[in-house]
C-alpha cells in the first residue's frame, strides 16, 4: 500500500471516529434517544447499508463480540461520565490493549515510539483534564471495557483481506448480539426499576427516543460507522499494532475541533497546546525503518 493511500484511509478512519462521538454526543446530550436504542439503531442500521453494498459476508463471531463490546458499554458510559472522562479511559484502554498485545506477540515499540506514545498520552490527558473529577465506578468499567473492546476489534481487523465484507459480516453478527440486548431491556423496563445500576444509567434504559434520536443513530450507523470501519480495517493493513493504537489519539482532538465549529463548544488554549502534542507524538511514532512491520 503506498504511502499516501495509507493517510488518505487513515485520515478519513478518524474523521469517522470523531464525527461518530459528536453524534452520539449530540443525540444523548440533548436527550432525543436513550443509549440502549441508539445502540441498537446504530448497529442494525450499519448492517443494512453494509448488506446492499458488500452482498456476500465474511467477518467472525470474535470480531462482532468485540465490535458489540465497544458499541454497547460506549454509549451507556456516556450516561455516568463526563466526555473528558469517558475520552480519557476508552483511549487509555485502547493505548494499553494494542500496544501490550504487540508485545506479548514479540513487536516491542522502539524508544522513538515509546517517546510517541508518551507524548501523545500526555497531551490527550492535557486535553481531557478538566473532566477527571470522581467518575462513576461503574461508567469507568464499561468505557474501559469499550475501549478494550475497540482495541482488539482493531488488532482482528489487520488481518482483514477484504474489508468491506469483513465489516458487513462483522456488523450482521454484532446486530443479533443488539437484538437480544435490546430484549433484555424491554425485561428490564416491564418490571421496573434496575437494581444495582447508578441512578443515571438506570433512568436511561427507561427512556423513549425521539425522530430526531433515530435519525442521528441511522447517520453514525450507516455511514460513519458502517463506511467508517470499512476504511479503518483497509488502513489497518499498513498500519503496526502501535502506530494503529497511537494514531487514535488524534480523535478527541478532531472532535474538541468539530464541537467547536458545529455544536459552539469554547476554543481554549489548552486545546491547542494537547492537540500539537498529539500530533508530535503521532509524527514520532510513525517515523520508522521502511523494513519495519
Amino acid at each position: 500500500m503506498s504511502g499516501g493511500r495509507l493517510t488518505l484511509l487513515t485520515l478519513l478512519a478518524l474523521g469517522s471516529f470523531a464525527a461518530n462521538s459528536l453524534l452520539c454526543r449530540m443525540a444523548l446530550g440533548r436527550g432525543w434517544i436513550d443509549p440502549i436504542s441508539y445502540t441498537i439503531v446504530r448497529l442494525i442500521s450499519g448492517a443494512l447499508v453494509l448488506a446492499l453494498l458488500a452482498r456476500a459476508w465474511r467477518g467472525s463471531w470474535r470480531a462482532a463480540t468485540m465490535l458489540f463490546l465497544y458499541a454497547a458499554p460506549f454509549s451507556l458510559a456516556y450516561v455516568e461520565l463526563t466526555t473528558g472522562t469517558g475520552a480519557l479511559i476508552a483511549f487509555t484502554a485502547v493505548q494499553l490493549t494494542m500496544i501490550g498485545a504487540s508485545i506479548v506477540t514479540g513487536r516491542h515499540p522502539r524508544p522513538l515510539e515509546w517517546l510517541g506514545v508518551g507524548l501523545a498520552m500526555s497531551g490527550l490527558y492535557l486535553l481531557v483534564r478538566p473532566g477527571l473529577v470522581a467518575p462513576s465506578m461503574v461508567g469507568a468499567m464499561m468505557m474501559a471495557i469499550a475501549g478494550i473492546g475497540w482495541g482488539f476489534y482493531s488488532l482482528i481487523g489487520r488481518g482483514s483481506t477484504d474489508p468491506l465484507k469483513d465489516t458487513a459480516g462483522n456488523f450482521a453478527r454484532a446486530s443479533v448480539m443488539a437484538a437480544g440486548l435490546g430484549a433484555i431491556v424491554l425485561v428490564v423496563r416491564h418490571h421496573g426499576p434496575a437494581h444495582g445500576l447508578p441512578a443515571g444509567m438506570a433512568a436511561s434504559l427507561h427512556q423513549s427516543w425521539s425522530g430526531p434520536g433515530f435519525l442521528l443513530a441511522v447517520i453514525s450507523g450507516a455511514v460513519t460507522s458502517a463506511l467508517g470501519y470499512v476504511v479503518w480495517y483497509a488502513a489497518l493493513r499498513g498500519l503496526s499494532a502501535t502506530r494503529a493504537a497511537l494514531v487514535q489519539t488524534a480523535v478527541p482532538v478532531i472532535a474538541a475541533v468539530g464541537g467547536i465549529l458545529l455544536l459552539g463548544e469554547p476554543a481554549t488554549p489548552r486545546l491547542a497546546v494537547a492537540g500539537g502534542m498529539i500530533l508530535a507524538g503521532i509524527l514520532l511514532t510513525i517515523q520508522r525503518p521502511r523494513s519495519s512491520n
